[in-house]
């Protein structure tokens, strides 16, 4: 009895042994702190972003998914101050650190002091080009650059010049956009770029961007941007008395009232508006939380763009708050999903 006993606790032994290599087990998120560092807080989608992080983290450390998600924005729109954040962060222990980068090459530094320090780092929006920082992508050359310039073409089919109103410069947004930009005009000679501004995606900024420039230009036919300067420039060109061009939008919700403004008045304008969704920053919360939870995770999740059409545009308005962008925010099944197909 006493060898069977034995038999017994051993073929136990061997096959808990055995369960455990197949199916090992994950870790628990429940003590897990996760922060965000934001570079910036100037417009109407950062300010969006950052609702959506305290909606969506605040509810996962109500349930105990994690012990913390806290968000941290810098005073001034400097590289240097976002890297000493990075590096506050890692003093203060934070398991893994989201990042909305200012700059895709000057935080690398402080990104891979955290990496050494055993940290998750997940970048989304503003990346950076340290490997050892996970990064939720979105082809922003190709699904909204290039995309604008398709848009305008069909437009415009015989040709216009073109104002290019450009984010905040230094940033991987800015340069990825414009790079798709540049490569899809060169497909349609008959759109030319005749000035290009910053506008820094805030509405005060571009208009008075545009301001500035408009009376030494040509006629102009059409906006090409990069989101939350829609609205300041039609304000511009209006205050100018110019021809009011194809303006391309961004999402945001004076955008989108002020393209439904349009259709009521003249029965038609067409347009097309596109963006991240600000909800982004949630999408990069669990893929920081599944990395922690032990899950393969690849280095880069793919996650989609934005559209509002027409056909959306009413609902849009409706769900949208005033002075916010239209939003998605993603549950941790979503990003269980993504994952799953980025992996395939």
């Amino acid at each position: 009895m006493i060898r069977l006993n034995g038999l017994l606790a051993a073929t136990t032994f061997a096959v808990a042994i055995s369960a455990t290599l197949a199916f090992p087990a994950m870790a628990d998120t429940a003590g897990k702190k996760i922060a965000l560092s934001n570079g910036y807080a100037g417009n109407s989608w950062r300010q969006s972003m950052l609702q959506s992080w305290a909606k969506i983290g605040d509810k996962a450390v109500a349930d105990k998914t994690v012990a913390a998600a806290d968000a941290f924005t810098t005073a001034a729109r400097e590289a240097p101050q976002q890297a000493a954040q990075i590096q506050n962060l890692i003093l203060q222990g934070y398991d893994a650190i989201v990042l909305n980068a200012l700059s895709p090459d000057a935080l690398n530094g402080a990104v891979k002091q955290a990496c050494d320090a055993g940290i998750v780092v997940v970048a989304f929006d503003g990346l950076v080009t340290e490997p050892c920082a996970y990064k939720v992508t979105v082809d922003l050359a190709e699904t909204y650059g290039a995309e604008q310039v398709r848009q305008m073409a069909k437009r415009l089919p015989n040709g216009g010049n073109i104002l290019y109103i450009r984010g905040v410069a230094g940033t991987s947004i800015d340069d990825d956009v414009t790079r798709g930009v540049l490569r899809e005009i060169e497909k349609h000679p008959n759109l030319k770029i005749v000035s290009t501004v910053h506008g820094d995606w805030d509405q005060t900024t571009a208009q008075k961007a545009v301001t500035g420039v408009l009376p030494s230009l040509p006629q102009i036919d059409g906006i090409i941007d990069q989101g939350g300067d829609g609205y300041g420039t039609a304000e511009a060109f209006r205050s100018a008395g110019r021809r009011l061009p194809i303006i391309m939008l961004g999402n945001r919700k004076d955008e989108l009232v002020w393209w439904k403004k349009q259709i009521d008045a003249n029965g038609k304008y067409d347009t097309w508006s596109a963006s991240e969704a600000p909800g982004m920053a949630t999408f990069a919360f669990w893929v920081a939380q599944q990395i922690l939870d032990g899950k393969p995770v690849p280095k880069e999740v793919p996650m989609d763009i934005l559209f509002v059409d027409h056909e959306t545009l009413d609902a849009q308005i409706a769900a949208t708050p005033d002075g916010g962008v239209a939003n998605v925010e993603y549950s941790q099944d979503d990003v269980v999903k993504a994952i799953a197909a980025a992996k395939k």
